[in-house]
């Protein structure tokens, strides 16, 4: 956070307790618990945006709370206690407070557990977030992960599951390999930065397309390639790299889906690399366009 110095010795040492110390603020103490007013909720260090009031609701907790954020604003972090998951602002990494799954208050199946005092509100102030989000499906999700957060313009990389039968699966669900789902990253990026086809060219280039039982040594049908598309425009690009890619002699596996619901894996899945430091073991960068 020492970019955000200056902005930070403008908070109260409680504001500093809980942003930068990780505190948390008594229940029912905060200004934005009970509040209702449409708004945005933006980072009070930063002010980037993290919440829209249409995602905030009751959750009889003591915490505002939010069953979804805007895409790309919020950073999930295993918590020290190895238990819970933090959430911080993914701009400056100021301290919102903790994420929880699995509760079933609200049909996301979320619940952002916030801080009021990590929050400034804007009333009634429209957010159109141009961020959007692609889905990509080659092999363990930790090695594409791994190569699109280097990608300029991506804004987050989560690692999860898509294309299964199966609703909210976890990692030991999948890994059986009977529930249909791939090994998924959903790709958050900025397409004033990147455009798709940059996204899906890097995809094909850090994984085997032409492998049709898995990747490198991970071998299971969680593991296939696969590329979910969000719409016809999509479709169109990958099919025509997956020509050109034919053109060259490659016999390409990889499948063309349409996108399904996207399940987020466990915390300890998160940033794998960038937690526990290498590089991957089934993935590496191999050219493959002009």
């Amino acid at each position: 956070m020492k970019p955000w110095k200056t902005k930070l010795n403008t908070l109260s040492d409680f504001e500093k307790h809980v942003i930068v110390d990780k505190g948390t603020e008594r229940p029912w103490s905060g200004k934005y618990v009970t509040s209702t007013e449409e708004g945005v909720y933006k980072c009070k260090v930063c002010d980037a945006p993290l919440y829209r009031s249409d995602d905030k609701f009751n959750s009889h907790c003591g915490w505002p709370s939010f069953d979804d954020a805007i895409a790309g604003a919020i950073k999930e972090i295993p918590d020290a206690d190895g238990r819970r998951t933090e959430i911080v602002c993914a701009n400056c990494g100021a301290h919102l407070g903790h994420v929880f799954r699995g509760e079933g208050l609200t049909a996301k199946n979320t619940r952002h557990c916030v801080n009021s005092v990590s929050l400034n509100f804007d009333k009634k102030k429209a957010v159109a977030s141009a961020l959007k989000k692609a889905y990509f499906a080659g092999g363990c999700f930790w090695g594409v992960e791994y190569y699109m957060e280097k990608i300029p313009g991506v804004k987050e990389v989560i690692s999860g599951f898509m294309g299964g039968k199966m609703k909210k699966p976890g990692y030991y669900d999948v890994v059986k390999g009977d529930t249909g789902h791939l090994e998924t990253v959903e790709v958050v990026y900025d397409p004033a930065k990147v455009d798709y086809e940059t996204l899906a060219k890097t995809f094909f280039e850090i994984h085997d397309p032409t492998q049709t039982n898995g990747q490198g040594p991970d071998i299971g049908s969680q593991y296939l390639s696969a590329v979910f598309v969000n719409n016809v425009k999509e479709k169109k690009v990958i099919e025509r790299l997956i020509r050109i890619l034919e053109s060259k002699g490659l016999k390409i596996a990889t499948k063309v889906l349409e996108k399904k619901p996207f399940y987020s894996a466990e915390a300890y899945h998160q940033n794998h690399y960038e937690r526990k430091g290498g590089t991957p073991y089934c993935h590496r960068r191999v050219k493959r366009f002009d």
